[in-house]
């Protein structure tokens, strides 16, 4: 008697296909529709134009660190940006100086523009002015 192609893989292997595993805890992901998953995409797409633009804006000059802190109040895209990326994109300033900044403002290489804190963002408008 064989056995069917879906049953062939052991049960844990395809449960780890469409799972995560978050700090111990395995939760299954949601099964998304074909559109579902073309609106994400295209969400997506959206963000990473939107971040680039904002990055190349920083390069040219053109957008001003305290504005980017002022348009994460209110933009979803800004405030997910990476504080790191941002401070790299100031014309200048390269991976070190951005290192070195972020340890002298004490803001994490993990944190995004939406996360830093009041002191923090006083601490990086006063070291890049």
């Amino acid at each position: 008697m064989s056995v069917p192609a879906a049953r062939s893989r052991p049960l844990s292997e395809v449960a780890a296909r469409h799972s995560i595993d978050v700090e111990g805890i395995t939760m299954a992901l949601p099964a998304l529709t074909a559109q579902q998953r073309a609106d994400a995409l295209a969400k997506a797409q959206r963000a990473r134009k939107a971040r680039a633009e904002l990055l190349a804006g920083l390069k040219a000059g053109t957008v001003q660190l305290p504005e980017v802190f002022e348009r994460a109040e209110t933009d979803e895209v800004v405030r997910k940006t990476r504080i790191i990326a941002v401070i790299k994109a100031l014309p200048g300033v390269g991976p070190v100086r951005a290192a070195e900044l972020m340890r002298g403002c004490e803001i994490a290489e993990s944190r995004r523009v939406g996360g830093v804190g009041s002191a923090q963002r006083s601490a990086l408008l006063a070291a890049v002015s």
